[in-house]
């Protein structure tokens, strides 16, 4: 007998890289992945299936079924598929989403819960195992699984916040991949008293300023033009950043009208996509 369950979790922005001082601090966009697993019992292991992406790296997803399923005693052979609207390798969280989606549905087809930062933690374990990511990504996972804006402690994975915010968001996605398991560590690691700063920041609330120093440092430590940045701030915005490792970047619009930023970040990077989504305060979902 097959079984087949169904789960997607969503994408994220930046406030704080943790690879400098391993916390961190992210919010959920509403750009999600979308898993679906057929398990049957057997030992033929599991095939992941990146729908559209037919030369992808499908270690990630398949090891988050088989970590699921080992919680439970549980040795089945099946197919994980994922289809995502969350560009890779572009700093906004296409691994953590597939990770927590595909948990969701490894647990949707076998008939089990978890509490949600186990869950959490079992897509962090498998992303650290696949090689892609430097820190584990704990914050990553939290804003892709809970939504809204999460404050976490990754050397310890504890979420110290999560607050719901109601923010258009506004994305410039270069046209090139950066993938953060080439990131250079000890550059980043240079910053570490300057993003300690920003923390204490997204720690008080004080979102936008935090993303925006986060943005001007990374941008600086890895290399990346701070121009969109200053574009941003030209504009009006108050929290724009790079996302992740980049090549993304980051804006809240806080209500403002999101035009005029859009137009400036077109004519500076023509090639480059733009997606205007905002902040999804309702996370990471089995899908019925």
């Amino acid at each position: 007998m097959t079984v087949v369950g169904y789960g997607e979790a969503l994408g994220a922005g930046t406030i704080i890289n943790a690879i400098a001082t391993l916390k961190g601090a992210a919010f959920g966009v509403d750009m999600k992945t979308r898993s679906k697993v057929e398990l049957s019992h057997g030992s033929g292991g599991i095939k992941g299936v990146a729908e559209g992406v037919p030369d992808a790296d499908t270690k990630l997803i398949e090891l988050a079924v088989q970590k699921t399923l080992k919680q439970f005693g549980l040795k089945m052979e099946g197919i994980v598929s994922t289809q995502s609207e969350i560009p890779m390798a572009s700093g906004l969280k296409s691994s953590s989403a597939a990770a927590n989606a595909t948990v969701l549905a490894t647990l949707d087809a076998i008939g089990e819960t978890m509490e949600p930062l186990d869950a959490v933690n079992l897509g962090v374990d498998a992303a650290k195992e696949a090689g892609v990511t430097i820190t584990g990504a704990f914050d990553d996972a939290c804003a892709s699984f809970f939504g809204g804006v999460v404050v976490t402690d990754n050397s310890n994975n504890t979420l110290l916040e999560r607050v719901k915010r109601k923010d258009e968001v506004l994305i410039l996605v270069p046209d090139r991949q950066v993938f953060s398991s080439k990131t250079d560590v000890l550059r980043s690691k240079a910053i570490a008293p300057w993003i300690e700063m920003a923390y204490d920041l997204a720690l008080a609330g004080e979102y936008e300023k935090a993303m925006t120093l986060n943005g001007m440092l990374y941008c600086g430590a890895l290399g990346f033009d701070t121009k969109p940045l200053m574009i941003a701030l030209d504009c009006g915005i108050h929290g724009v950043s790079l996302s992740g490792t980049g090549p993304s970047y980051v804006a809240l619009m806080e209500g403002n009208d999101s035009t005029r930023l859009e137009n400036a970040w077109k004519k500076y990077d023509p090639a480059g996509k733009m997606i205007k989504t905002e902040i999804n305060n309702v996370g990471a979902l089995t899908i019925v």
